[in-house]
């Protein structure tokens, strides 16, 4: 069994063969589901990385768009 200390902050170390099971490292996010009396902890997936907030509006990628504003 693997333990670790909850501090006064509620904060706790995630033991090294969790993180190696895991394959956990700085900056992940990690998703806890409790169930009845346990909790389940996994590591989160990744989240798409968006770098256009319009990229997902189609009714503007015409091709009269693209003549108009293609070399903003």
């Amino acid at each position: 069994m693997i333990t670790s200390k909850l501090t006064s902050k509620a904060q706790t170390t995630v033991p090294q063969p969790v993180r190696a099971a895991l394959g956990l490292k700085a900056g992940d996010l990690l998703l806890y589901e409790v169930v009845q009396d346990q909790v389940i902890l996994r590591k989160s997936p990744a989240a798409p990385v968006r770098d256009d907030p319009f990229g997902t509006f189609d009714e503007w990628h015409t091709a009269a768009d693209e003549k108009a504003y293609g070399q903003l």
